[in-house]
């Protein structure tokens, strides 16, 4: 039973208008339903669908991600986001009053949340190549309701828009001018996860908060990000979620030669090369085993600690080069499920910045919550948990008019 308002042991009663969160990765669908009332947000009902061996499932979950029950998930139609509205609306009090979608890359023309109208998700659709892995997933969904519940409200919101106050030259490429003015630069993304951080910071710790801070997203898609006052300075992704990071099977930045070289010399096409870059290297193509970090961690063998030791060595080089974009480095924050539940490759990142003031406090470490730094670290080292779903939640449920 989740200890929120409005729950009780025959299911979940929401007693005021509720918004349903879809954050569709590029396997997992998270989902979150709040109470909306007076500015403020309870959830009241969380969960995830997932791969699970040959099929899927979709797992209910207690405020703290903890498992509450499991069961196997087959979708009806073509997209999951009708089903999973249906199941959703069968444990609440009645139909949701509105749904916000987490969509990847809003472009040169989408900075804020947006109603989900058609000629949106057109001029969204057409940024697909910018991130294959997302940006179609993410829009599936608003276009599967707009059909099945034409009439339900639909927000989407961005994770490129957190970024969208950089000056210009953080986000300029050194390409021809007419390449920019076709919108081609660098963007950010994970930005619902660094706005939920930086959220988190400024109540736990105002005046870290307020200074020089990294915050390091480090999942399965991985990047850091330069904030100061809480606002995004710098981010290590550019102009799609393949640039900075090596991540569980995307290869982070990569010499421009290099794809060239695969192209001509190789002879990889268009479609070929969107494979191996997006699917087949990062953590997966070093180590030849896994993308996922908690089995290379429990691997003996040499590739997969070669990968791990990779992803700590990138880590550690991003942290150094986005406290030069912000001049100094307050406070460095782990979030997102590397950066949360992995106490050893967040202590073998801070061991490599130590000479930049990172000192963790091993004990607090190994039990991963809050504060991480030791006393009179001249760097404050942060976990926090982030929470895409209330974000997307929040700025749904604002355009809306469910906030008041």
């Amino acid at each position: 039973m989740i200890g929120t308002p409005g729950v009780r042991q025959s299911g979940i009663v929401a007693r005021m208008p509720s918004v349903l969160a879809v954050n569709t990765g590029s396997s997992t669908v998270k989902f979150g339903a709040f109470e909306t009332a007076g500015g403020t947000l309870a959830p009241v009902l969380r969960g995830r669908i997932e791969s699970h061996g040959p099929g899927r499932r979709v797992l209910s979950l207690d405020t703290d991600g903890v498992v509450l029950t499991e069961a196997p998930w087959v979708d009806r139609g073509r997209d999951t986001a009708p089903d999973l509205l249906r199941w959703v609306e069968a444990r609440l009090a009645g139909p949701v009053a509105g749904v916000g979608h987490r969509i990847v890359h809003g472009g040169p023309d989408f900075s804020q949340a947006v109603a989900a109208t058609e000629p949106v998700l057109k001029a969204l659709d057409a940024l697909a190549p910018l991130a294959p892995l997302h940006q179609q997933q993410g829009l599936a969904g608003a276009w599967a309701l707009r059909k099945s519940h034409p009439d339900l409200p639909q927000v989407l919101t961005f994770d490129t828009a957190f970024h969208g106050g950089h000056e210009p030259v953080a986000d300029r490429l050194g390409l021809p001018r007419v390449w920019e003015a076709r919108g081609l630069r660098r963007y950010g993304f994970h930005g619902l996860s660094y706005e939920s951080v930086a959220e988190q910071l400024a109540l736990l710790d105002p005046s870290t908060a307020t200074g020089r801070v990294v915050t390091a997203h480090l999942g399965s898609g991985a990047s850091l990000c330069a904030l100061r006052n809480g606002r995004s300075v710098d981010s290590t992704m550019g102009a799609t979620p393949l640039d900075g990071m090596v991540m569980g099977t995307r290869c982070g930045s990569l010499d421009p030669g290099v794809v060239l070289y695969l192209q001509q010399i190789a002879g990889l096409d268009a479609a070929e090369l969107v494979d191996l870059l997006y699917r087949r290297s990062g953590l997966l193509g070093v180590s030849g085993l896994s993308g996922d970090m908690r089995v290379l961690l429990e691997s003996d063998d040499l590739a997969a600690r070669e990968a791990v030791d990779l992803f700590v060595y990138r880590a550690a080089r991003e942290v150094a080069t986005l406290a030069g974009s912000v001049e100094g480095l307050d406070g460095l924050v782990f979030t997102a499920g590397i950066g949360e539940n992995s106490p050893r490759i967040r202590a073998e990142i801070c061991a490599r910045l130590a000479w930049l003031g990172v000192e963790l406090d091993p004990a607090a470490n190994s039990r991963g919550t809050g504060q991480l730094s030791a006393a009179g670290s001249p760097v404050t080292g942060w976990m926090i948990r982030t929470d895409e779903e209330r974000m997307i939640a929040r700025h749904a449920s604002r355009l809306l008019g469910l906030d008041r």
